[in-house]
C-alpha cells in the first residue's frame, strides 16, 4: 500500500517594498508565531529530479543546534497553486543525514526511485540552501483555516545569493474559494503580485549562476474518461495557468528572457481556445473574462513580434544586402506598455486570481447527459468547419482573413492537444502533426505580410526601405504555394474525433 501523500494549496506573492512594513504590521497579531526556517535542496549535478518535477530537502525549525528537522519530496499536483507533498519526521536536535529511501511506499517516492534509477550512479549533492524568518498567522474565516506566513531571508547557492521576501496564504482546511477570497483582499490592500514561481525553483537556478527560473512550457494534459465536462474545464484551465503564471512572475520582475515572454503568449493563446470554445462549461467565470485575457494578450504583442523579426526575417534580409535591416522603434510603433508593469498591474493581478477561481470550482459538477468525448468534440467539429470554408477559397482571401484561417488552424491544434488524451493517441498524433504542418508556412506568410506593412511605413521616410519591402512582397508571392498545398492535404482528412 503507497504511504499516504499530502497535498498543499496556496498562493504566493511578493511584496513591494514600500508595503512592507504595514504588511508586518498586519501579519504580527496578537496569536502570530515567528520560526526560523533553515533548508537545504538537494538535486543530481545535471538536475534531474528538478527535470522530473521534484524536490526534496531538509529543513530545520528552530534556534541553531535546537532544530527540529523534516525531510520532505515535493511533487506537481497539476494546477498552478497546488503541490502534492511527503513528509517524514526526523526530530532533532543535529543535522540529520537526508535518505531518498525515507520515500519509498509513497507515490512521489515512486516517482523519485524511477528518477533516480534513470540517472545511474550520479550522486545528490546539495545545490542551494534557504534561511527565512517565517512570521505566521492563523486566519479563519466562513468554516475554513488558512495560514499566512510571511517570509523574509536569502537563497544562497555557490557563494551567491537572492533575496526573499514574500507572503503565502495556505489552506489548512475548508475551500479554495475561501482562500482566494482572502488572498484577494490582502493583495487589494497591500499591492502584492502573484508569483507561482518556488523558492525551489529560484534555488535550482542560481545554483548553475542563472537569475531567472526556466521558462515554463506547455505540458501534456490526461483527462480522465469518468470526468464531467466541468472537471474537465478545470483540468484544462489548470493546465494552462500552470503555463502561464510562472513566466508571468519572472517578467513581472523586470528581468527575463525572450522565451519568458514567448511562453506567456504561448499559454494566453492556449487560455483564449479553453474560454472560447470551453467557457461556457463554467459558472465561475465573469462575464468580461475573454475579452480581458484577449486585451493582455494585444498590449503584450507588440514587443514578441519584433523579437520574431529579429529572429527570422533579419538575418534573411542582411543575408540579401538589404541596405536598411532593423526597424527602428518609432517607426515600428512599438509604443505599447511596458510587459513587466502591464502585468504588475492590479487589473491584472485580479485577473489571474479569476482564472485561479475558475480552476478551482466551489461546488461539485453534475454529472453529464451526454458523453464527454461528444460535449468536447462538438466546438472542435464546428470550428474544423470554419476552417474547411477558408480553405477551399484561399486564394481568393485577403491578408486578415488568412490571419483568421491561422488563428483558428492554431486554435484547432491546442484544443486538440488539451482534450486529444479521450481518444486512441495514434489518429489524434497524426492530425496534430498535419496541423502543426499547416501553421509553418501560414506563420511565415503572417511574419511577411507584418513586416511588409512596416518597411512599407518606414520607406515614406527612408526609401532604403523600399529594398526590404520588395523582398518581402516577393516572399509573400512565394509562400502561397506551399500554404496552397499544406491546406490541400489538411482538407483531405477527418478529425480524429469522427473515427
Amino acid at each position: 500500500m503507497l504511504a499516504k501523500m499530502s497535498y498543499e494549496i496556496e498562493l504566493k506573492f511578493q511584496i513591494p517594498t514600500n508595503r512592507l512594513p504595514s504588511l508586518r504590521r498586519a501579519v504580527m497579531t496578537a496569536t502570530a508565531r515567528v520560526e526560523n526556517l533553515s533548508a537545504v535542496y538537494v538535486d543530481t549535478q545535471h538536475e534531474h529530479l528538478v527535470n522530473a518535477g521534484l524536490s526534496m530537502r531538509l529543513r530545520g525549525t528552530g534556534p541553531a543546534g535546537q532544530q527540529v528537522w523534516v525531510q520532505t519530496l515535493k511533487a506537481e499536483g497539476g494546477s498552478a497553486i497546488k503541490r502534492f507533498e511527503h513528509n517524514v519526521a526526523l526530530g532533532g536536535p543535529g543535522h540529520p543525514v537526508l535518505d531518498p529511501r525515507r520515500h519509498d511506499g509513497s507515490e512521489a517516492g515512486a516517482v523519485l526511485e524511477k528518477t533516480l534509477a534513470a540517472a545511474g550512479d550520479a550522486v545528490l549533492l546539495e545545490r542551494f540552501s534557504i534561511g527565512v524568518k517565517r512570521t505566521i498567522r492563523l486566519l479563519r474565516k466562513d468554516g475554513s483555516l488558512i495560514e499566512i506566513a510571511l517570509d523574509e531571508g536569502e537563497i544562497t547557492a555557490g557563494g551567491e545569493s537572492l533575496r526573499v521576501c514574500e507572503i503565502e496564504f495556505e489552506l489548512v482546511q475548508g475551500s479554495p474559494a475561501t482562500l482566494l477570497e482572502v488572498a484577494q483582499r490582502w493583495m487589494e490592500r497591500f499591492g502584492l503580485l502573484l508569483d507561482a514561481r518556488s523558492k525551489s525553483d529560484r534555488g535550482y537556478r542560481l545554483a548553475i549562476g542563472k537569475t531567472t527560473v526556466r521558462t515554463a512550457k506547455a505540458r501534456p494534459l490526461h483527462l480522465p474518461p469518468q470526468s464531467t465536462p466541468q472537471q474537465s474545464f478545470a483540468a484544462m484551465l489548470n493546465n494552462v495557468l500552470s503555463q502561464i503564471l510562472p513566466n508571468a512572475g519572472q517578467i513581472q520582475e523586470g528581468q527575463f528572457e525572450p522565451e519568458h515572454l514567448h511562453q506567456l503568449r504561448v499559454g494566453l493563446r492556449r487560455l483564449r481556445t479553453i474560454l472560447r470554445l470551453y467557457g461556457s462549461l463554467s459558472q465561475q467565470l465573469p462575464e468580461l473574462i475573454e475579452a480581458e485575457v484577449a486585451e493582455l494578450f494585444r498590449k503584450s504583442g507588440a514587443a514578441r513580434d519584433l523579437d520574431a523579426m529579429a529572429e527570422t526575417l533579419w538575418p534573411a534580409l542582411k543575408a540579401a544586402n538589404a541596405p536598411l535591416v532593423e526597424i527602428p522603434p518609432p517607426v515600428s510603433n512599438l509604443t505599447q506598455p511596458n510587459v513587466p508593469t502591464l502585468l504588475r498591474a492590479p487589473a491584472t493581478q485580479s485577473l489571474w486570481l479569476a482564472l485561479l477561481r475558475a480552476a478551482h470550482p466551489q461546488d461539485e459538477p453534475q454529472a453529464p447527459s451526454n458523453s464527454l468525448r461528444e460535449v468536447l468534440a462538438t466546438p472542435l467539429r464546428k470550428l474544423e468547419k470554419k476552417i474547411r470554408r477558408a480553405d477551399a477559397r484561399f486564394a481568393t482571401l485577403g491578408d486578415e482573413e488568412r490571419h483568421q484561417l491561422r488563428k483558428r488552424i492554431k486554435r484547432l491544434r491546442y484544443a486538440a492537444e488539451l482534450v486529444g488524451s479521450l481518444w486512441p493517441q495514434k489518429p489524434v498524433q497524426k492530425f496534430l502533426r498535419r496541423l502543426q504542418k499547416a501553421q509553418t508556412p501560414l506563420g511565415q506568410l503572417n511574419d511577411a505580410v507584418v513586416a511588409l506593412d512596416l518597411y512599407r511605413n518606414l520607406a515614406r521616410q527612408d526609401p532604403r526601405a523600399w529594398f526590404a519591402a520588395g523582398w518581402l512582397a516577393a516572399r509573400k508571392e512565394a509562400l502561397l504555394a506551399p500554404c496552397n498545398k499544406v491546406l490541400a492535404g489538411l482538407a483531405a482528412r477527418r478529425g480524429f474525433w469522427r473515427r
